[in-house]
């Protein structure tokens, strides 16, 4: 940091930081809890859809059930348009659950994806950690030998 007062800098015009962005993008959301998501989904009224990286899964398990999905393919297989969707993406009526670890990327995620007009589309509060502690169903990973 060079100059200035020592807080942090204001915000330039037309620029946000991470943590309103979040705010704004949450604020659009119908944000879901474990066991609400765990309701849905068991009801089939949601698609819970796991965004972590393969080392967080192997490290801590999967949850039953969910369509494990790389962020990084996230949209190009939700959405029901497009070539490579996933055969579980059949409408933009669908609800999807995102979920990550801890419940930030997947707001952003599911933000991006109520842009291809997945309008149902939101995120786990507190991710997979939090599905976790609720005591909810996980397949622990399997210890390598």
């Amino acid at each position: 940091m060079t100059g200035g007062t020592g807080g942090t800098a204001p915000a330039e015009a037309g620029r946000i930081g991470i943590d309103d962005l979040l705010e704004q993008i949450r604020s659009g959301l119908d944000r879901i809890g474990p066991r609400a998501a765990y309701e849905a989904y068991e009801a089939g009224d949601a698609l819970l859809v796991d965004t972590r990286y393969a080392a967080l899964r192997e490290r801590d398990g999967l949850i039953p059930g969910a369509l494990v999905v790389e962020r990084n393919e996230l949209e190009w297989r939700l959405d029901p348009l497009g070539s490579h969707r996933a055969a579980e993406a059949d409408s933009h009526d669908l609800r999807v659950v995102v979920l990550c670890n801890e419940g930030y990327a997947s707001s952003l995620a599911a933000e991006s994806l109520r842009r291809l007009g997945l309008h149902r589309a939101t995120d786990l509060i507190g991710g997979f950690q939090a599905w976790k502690a609720a005591g909810l169903p996980v397949l622990l990973p399997t210890p390598r030998g």
